[in-house]
């Protein structure tokens, strides 16, 4: 369960314009152990890319899903890969 992972997740909804991504942030910070980034996508979406410790990835994930997000969440798709190894932080983008 503290394998190191990398998780990319794809957020559907009205995710932007509403501080999800600072709060993506926020919420990963208070995980402890995440790097990676949230950016804004040209359609709508907002992409999350987490590194860390799987159970600190999923914990993230569960708040993607189904946490006390700021906009709408209307689903999220995720793939999970390992770590490149390349992020020094968790940024908004």
């Amino acid at each position: 369960m503290n394998e190191e992972v990398r998780l990319t997740a794809w957020v559907r909804g009205r995710v932007q314009g509403v501080g999800f991504r600072w709060f993506t942030r926020a919420k990963a910070l208070e995980i402890g152990g995440l790097v990676g980034f949230a950016l804004n996508l040209a359609d709508g979406r907002v992409q999350v890319v987490a590194e860390g410790t799987r159970k600190g990835c999923d914990a993230l994930l569960d708040w993607l899903r189904e946490g006390d997000t700021p906009g709408e969440v209307a689903g999220v798709t995720e793939i999970w890969d390992t770590p490149r190894g390349i992020y020094d932080t968790f940024a908004i983008r």
